[in-house]
């Protein structure tokens, strides 16, 4: 199957398909906009492909500098850096390159520039929370992972840098001008990074077919979504050059991330919980506790579970059934199979489940959970 370059808007323009990532430059000339400020991680401002495209920018014209203090999981230290460079080389745009990360550090970025106070007084349902009404930077997404969809999301989700308690900052003001959703910047990704990110698409799409609520739009294009990773996640794992498989995955991460926005789960607050604890890649983190998770939901929502299971062709359309593919998928991809596959530690158990009850993500959550049923699942997982 031949992946075509093309454009659409769901709201954000999108530019997918190989070699989408050319057409930025005509973007900026139609903008009239000269002075951007390109947002990475440190990772991939070393990597060939990004030299040659911050190159391929000034070349052509454009006044570039390059933010690259970004690793890990972002933090506000990062952001403040960030607004800072902005400032320095007076910029008029930016581009953000990477993954959730860098991309979530951009709209932070984005953000401060017109908005006074600090990062977290817009923190999403902080009672007193300064609303988000002055202009917002022309800016630009280019994923370089299909995972959080971060490109086509209205949130940002930045740490304390003390506490590592994550905050999300919500706003449709904060959805990129443009995305340009090129798989080629994905082909030369390790193989536990694709897994990993995958396994975040693939968590945002199931989690959000669960959640509670009546919205069958993003009900559709969940289910779209888990389709495409059950088939094509694996694929880009076991052959990293593989150009549709790539496509296809970069779609599903998008389709996950404009389908949560009907709301997450109990991966998510578990997740959430992890990387604050442990530190924990948050794909991996969904990853390790995702069939964990999902079974305290299957007696809740029998039928969501059986639509699942035949949306990744199982013979058995049953919840049971769909959780054993996973546990079986999770060995495949590389993914842990349990806690003690990772640093964590069994006295963290209590704090991993005081954190997990204490996030939002699990209040849409198509069975409620409390704190004793989050150690349960902590459990189970270690």
């Amino acid at each position: 199957m031949n992946i075509p370059k093309t454009k659409f808007s769901f709201p954000t323009s999108i530019f997918f398909g190989p070699g989408s990532r050319h057409d930025l430059f005509e973007s900026f000339l139609k903008e009239k906009l000269s002075r951007p400020l390109i947002v990475t991680d440190r990772g991939i401002a070393s990597l060939p492909f990004f030299q040659e495209f911050v190159e391929s920018l000034k070349n052509r014209g454009l006044n570039v500098e390059v933010f690259s203090e970004i690793s890990g999981n972002p933090v506000k230290s990062q952001v403040l850096k960030g607004v800072e460079a902005y400032r320095s080389h007076k910029a008029d745009s930016l581009i953000g390159i990477g993954g959730g990360a860098a991309l979530d550090v951009t709209k932070a970025i984005a953000l401060l520039i017109n908005h006074p106070g600090d990062l977290f007084d817009y923190e999403d349902e902080k009672p007193g929370a300064r609303p988000i009404t002055e202009p917002i930077p022309f800016w630009v997404a280019l994923p370089t992972t299909s995972g959080t969809g971060s490109e086509v999301g209205r949130s940002t989700v930045i740490s304390d840098d003390k506490t590592h308690i994550k905050k999300i900052i919500f706003s449709p003001s904060l959805l990129a001008k443009q995305v340009f959703a090129d798989p080629e910047l994905t082909l030369a990704l390790p193989s536990h990074i694709t897994a990993a990110t995958g396994m975040d698409a693939f968590t945002h799409c199931v989690e959000a077919y669960l959640a509670k609520g009546y919205h069958p739009i993003c009900d559709g294009i969940a289910l779209e979504g888990i389709r495409l990773c059950s088939k094509y996640l694996k694929k880009s794992v076991d052959n990293p050059k593989d150009l549709e498989a790539r496509s296809q995955m970069m779609m599903a991460s998008m389709m996950g991330a404009i389908a949560f926005q009907k709301g997450l789960g109990i991966t998510h607050s578990c997740a959430h919980a992890l990387s604050t604890v442990a530190d924990l890649h948050h794909g991996l983190a969904n990853g390790v506790m995702i069939d964990f998770a999902l079974a305290f939901n299957v007696k809740a929502v029998p039928e969501r579970f059986t639509q699942i299971a035949e949306a990744i062709g199982l013979k058995n359309h049953t919840g049971e059934a769909f959780i054993s593919w996973l546990k079986t998928w999770k060995k495949e991809l590389g993914i842990a199979v349990n806690l003690k596959e990772t640093p964590l530690k069994q006295e963290q158990l209590t704090r991993l489940s005081q954190l997990a009850f204490q996030d939002s993500c699990h209040l849409n959550n198509p069975r409620a959970c409390t704190l004793k049923d989050f150690e349960n699942i902590f459990q189970e997982a270690f």
